[in-house]
């Protein structure tokens, strides 16, 4: 499994994109990929990462994950959908998320193109899930939990043949993440601030300590909030380094974590 960070930013940070993740795995025996996220501004960072293979770009994942209905998750969709529309895709495309999903995916495509998702040249499949679900998609296996956030937000565990990781979404840990993700091999987990205090936002503290009780070997923390990583990357980095994981990051947009 390999996990290429598309954009590591929070909700309105103007120089990193939201934070999306696309994910190569394999899934009885094939290739699957899985883009976690589809934000305002990550459907563009997609299409121009150099660290995604040109195909990939150029046919789009296999499958979307939303992990919550606000817009820096999931307003890239019409970019996205419309340009694999553009580019030829005819295989479906598979989208999972909370349930409403459909509902909210048809609400934004017809504000932004009306009309245009019932004729794209490929089928958009839906998938709803909720906490405590599981759901097997192309041979990956998919499990659910909500996050301590404002707005429901799903956590997921995503295991494939090999290995398996969790990503929060946004939101601090909860009794029901922390479950799910045990035994994680890699933790990506929205780190707001330095310490807990932001309400329905997680922390760079309460991650690596969601990571160490998970045994994860490794932790990329995503979603930090725009000031505090300008002026305070120091600490962050000092805090990872002293986390004692066997890998502990920050990444920036283009890093690639192989398990």
């Amino acid at each position: 499994m390999k996990a290429v960070f598309i954009g590591v930013g929070e909700a309105f940070d103007e120089t990193r994109s939201n934070t999306s993740v696309f994910v190569e795995a394999r899934g009885n025996g094939r290739r699957r990929t899985v883009l976690l996220e589809c934000g305002f501004t990550a459907a563009s960072a997609f299409f121009a990462m150099p660290a995604v293979p040109p195909e990939d770009r150029e046919k789009g994942p296999d499958a979307v994950w939303i992990s919550h209905f606000h817009g820096d998750h999931f307003f890239g969709l019409p970019f996205l959908l419309m340009r694999l529309h553009e580019q030829g895709r005819v295989e479906d495309l598979h989208v999972a998320g909370p349930q409403g999903i459909a509902r909210a995916v048809e609400a934004v495509m017809e504000l932004a193109y009306p009309g245009q998702l019932p004729i794209l040249s490929f089928y958009t499949r839906f998938h709803e899930a909720a906490s405590g679900d599981s759901l097997e998609m192309g041979g990956l296996r998919l499990g659910f939990a909500l996050t301590d956030h404002g707005r429901p937000c799903l956590g997921l565990r995503l295991e494939d043949d090999d290995t398996s990781l969790f990503y929060s979404g946004d939101g601090g840990p909860s009794p029901a993440t922390r479950s799910l993700a045990k035994g994680c091999r890699l933790v990506i987990h929205e780190g707001c601030s330095l310490e807990a205090g932001i309400p329905g936002h997680g922390s760079v503290a309460e991650a690596i300590a969601f990571a160490g009780e998970a045994e994860a070997e490794s932790l990329a923390v995503v979603h930090v909030k725009r000031d505090v990583r300008n002026d305070r990357g120091d600490e962050i980095q000092a805090m990872l380094e002293a986390s004692g994981l066997d890998l502990a990051v920050m990444p920036e947009a283009g890093d690639v974590l192989t398990l």
